[in-house]
């Protein structure tokens, strides 16, 4: 007798940990494929997707993503887009720039004159300044070359299609 309650009570706790609706303050996991608007995709926590769209990195873990929501950890829209969902629930999540990685501002592109560095600039280098801004090469002539210094997805509206894998409650 004292086994099958066991096994009742355990069942029960089961039940309650899949159907929490996440709120801020959980720490997930989940899976997801992010894709721009034309179907670009830009990244994933699955490895063959990530080799089948040619964006495989072998440096990379590809494993669910883990985070606390509300935290600041994420871009706000896919922070937001989580809330209220449950264990195994599928979702697409659409994030305008303004949620995502901010709007693309061309006051972050730089022209410098090749003179004033010690390497030669390279289209698709990245480059990072003392301040800790991050920039890709754009554009090299012989005199000058442009360092774009926006965010690569800025100015893009991002689609995720997400899977929650699992849900830690927070703790308090």
């Amino acid at each position: 007798m004292f086994s099958f309650v066991l096994l009742i009570l355990m069942a029960e706790d089961i039940t309650k940990d899949t159907s929490k609706k996440i709120e801020n303050g959980d720490t997930i996991s989940v899976n997801y494929v992010g894709k721009l608007e034309d179907g670009t995709i830009f990244d994933t926590s699955f490895k063959e997707v990530a080799i089948e769209a040619g964006k495989y990195n072998q440096m990379r873990n590809y494993e669910p993503l883990t985070f606390t929501v509300g935290a600041g950890q994420m871009i706000k829209g896919f922070d937001e887009g989580v809330v209220g969902m449950q264990v195994g629930e599928e979702k697409s999540i659409t994030i305008p720039p303004d949620e995502g990685y901010g709007e693309y501002r061309q006051e972050f592109v730089r022209e410098i004159p090749v003179d004033a560095v010690d390497f030669t600039p390279e289209v698709g280098m990245r480059l990072a300044t003392d301040s800790g801004l991050t920039g890709a090469i754009t554009k090299v002539n012989e005199n000058n070359f442009v360092v774009d210094f926006n965010h690569e997805l800025a100015g893009k509206t991002l689609i995720f299609s997400v899977k929650i894998v699992s849900v830690e409650e927070q703790k308090g």
